[in-house]
């Protein structure tokens, strides 16, 4: 996921924290049942994120990045 020097930051919006969590999504009319899409999440933001997905029916997998 990009360069290995550049720690990975927290997807949530304005966080800049380096991200701990990868929460995998799809969205399943737009996307097919194997693939995931990755928001990358600090501990602060990782329930959020996830509330966030599960309510849509779109998170699949919570894993440590």
């Amino acid at each position: 996921m990009g360069d290995p020097d550049d720690p990975a930051v927290c997807s949530a919006k304005g966080c800049q924290r380096t991200a701990a969590w990868e929460l995998r999504w799809n969205n399943p009319r737009l996307h097919t049942p194997e693939r995931r899409k990755i928001w990358l999440a600090c501990e602060e933001h990782r329930e959020s994120l996830g509330d966030f997905l599960g309510s849509r029916g779109f998170l699949r997998d919570v894993v440590p990045h």
